[in-house]
């Protein structure tokens, strides 16, 4: 897998899960959310079960610490026969920011989809989160979407 020189991207293994707790932690905390241990242990339990849905990457720095995360699934799609591939997690240690990890772990995603052959990969963040948007405005496209929730 093709990687930054000072990041290296592979598939989130069991002995990742301390210090994936922590990249968790602070990218709720950076979201402003909360959520009950249980859901971040099943969500754990998930990513690291091959036959599951959410599969993950994780950046590591030139020491092999784990630096951060992307978290993604494939679904159907009504306008697409292959589907599409949503990119729901992308959390970087704020300490290492700058060194390529962000970029290294979207691309691993686009080559899992590349893979797969799903028309499409897309995200969403805050209207407000202008040091990633930097970064999606270089690799994607902005789509003219609002989102509406329930």
């Amino acid at each position: 897998m093709p990687n930054h020189p000072a990041v290296t991207v592979r598939e989130l293994h069991a002995t990742d899960r301390a210090r994936w707790d922590k990249l968790w932690a602070g990218y709720l905390e950076f979201y402003r959310h909360e959520l009950p241990q249980h859901i971040t242990d099943a969500t754990w339990q998930r990513l690291i079960d091959p036959a599951q849905q959410p599969y993950a990457f994780v950046a590591l720095d030139a020491s092999d610490r784990v630096i951060g995360f992307v978290h993604y699934h494939f679904h159907l799609s009504t306008w697409s026969l292959n589907g599409y591939c949503y990119l729901e997690d992308l959390f970087v240690d704020p300490t290492v920011r700058g060194l390529g990890a962000g970029r290294a772990l979207i691309q691993a995603v686009y080559r899992a989809a590349d893979e797969r052959d799903v028309t499409r990969v897309y995200w969403h963040t805050e209207t407000d989160n202008a040091r990633a948007q930097a970064l999606y405005n270089q690799i994607a496209t902005l789509a003219p979407y609002v989102q509406y929730r329930r």
